[in-house]
């Protein structure tokens, strides 16, 4: 174990899409929580291993690596074999590749979810953690938004995450598959792609640009630190009361995408002119306006609480991650200013 403490009740633990941003995250988090963690990445013939590839090597030392794929029910019920739990991440999250190839993101997000839930039946998995988005309730409704808000899709991805979730729910009535869906409202930090605003507005400015491009500067977001996004899972994972139910994960903070370009400028000190391109403007009726999270439920089924939340919160992260994103090794991983769907 990379750290000690109270052995969890959980010792296995199985995380698909472990190699993206939020994965790479929580195996990090779960190891040094002293779980025994098999993380699952998407097979390449390149043998990449996406984020895990930049954890810490005490901590990759500690982790059982499968490289494989969701859609596959037959790989899916091997790695699950002798696991105590399944945290479920593997998804395509892209909003705008969603518009162009929308049966990738069924057979990923509602197929692959749904050979995760027959091999947790398979294997008598103690706990499922499905993980939802904050896209499934379309903008905002009333405010803040809870777990009881109407879900509706503004996009092939969204819709195929609530289709998830409702075939997750689905299990645990029939079925009485111990799940629980989580649904992080936006979260950031290192590591995360480019095609999220934060980086994008960050790796632009740390390249030395001045005048960069965005889409809509209108909408407003809950944004949460990843690594309070992490101990949110940890916390649910060990709460049998979250059995059933529905989380959300966020801090109430509500602040507008062209605010926190505002801020993230006044963190790295230079002036900024930001530019509107449609390429990166979601087509009409698709753009989600206005997402601030609930999460008074989360809280107090499972003690958990973000650490970073607020106006002096959200600037905490965010000179986080512009100290990883302005190290030159870290930069040079993205295509800066390149619109990437």
């Amino acid at each position: 174990m990379v750290t000690t403490g109270n052995t969890p009740e959980l010792r296995q633990v199985l995380v698909t899409g472990a190699d993206g941003f939020i994965g790479s995250h929580l195996v990090e988090h779960l190891v040094r929580d002293g779980y025994s963690v098999r993380a699952l990445a998407l097979y390449n013939s390149f043998g990449a291993r996406g984020w895990i590839d930049a954890l810490p090597a005490e901590v990759v030392a500690e982790v059982e690596i499968l490289s494989g794929d969701v859609r596959d029910s037959h790989f899916i019920g091997n790695a699950m074999r002798g696991s105590d739990a399944v945290l479920h991440l593997a998804a395509l999250i892209a909003i705008p590749y969603s518009y162009a190839a929308p049966e990738s993101y069924v057979q990923t997000n509602v197929i692959g979810t749904l050979n995760v839930l027959q091999a947790a039946r398979a294997n008598d998995v103690s706990r499922v953690l499905v993980t939802s988005t904050s896209e499934v309730y379309g903008t905002a409704q009333t405010v803040p938004i809870s777990e009881s808000h109407p879900l509706s899709a503004q996009s092939p991805y969204a819709a195929t995450k609530i289709a998830a979730d409702q075939l997750a729910l689905s299990y645990a009535a029939t079925y009485r598959t111990p799940v629980t869906i989580v649904r992080p409202f936006n979260t950031y930090g290192p590591r995360q792609s480019a095609r999220a605003v934060i980086p994008t507005v960050i790796t632009q400015l740390a390249a030395g640009r001045t005048s960069i491009e965005l889409g809509s500067t209108r909408p407003t977001r809950d944004f949460m630190f990843v690594k309070d996004t992490a101990a949110a899972f940890a916390a649910t994972l060990q709460c049998t009361a979250a059995i059933g139910e529905v989380l959300n994960f966020g801090t109430g903070y509500e602040v507008s995408v062209g605010e926190t370009v505002r801020l993230i400028a006044e963190i790295m000190g230079v002036e900024v002119e930001v530019r509107s391109v449609d390429e990166r403007i979601r087509p009409d009726a698709s753009e989600v306006e206005r997402l601030v999270a609930d999460p008074s439920k989360a809280m107090t089924m499972t003690g958990w609480r973000p650490t970073l939340s607020g106006r002096e919160g959200l600037t905490a992260g965010l000179r986080e991650t512009v100290d990883w994103f302005s190290e030159p090794g870290n930069l040079a991983r993205y295509r800066v200013g390149e619109y990437v769907v």
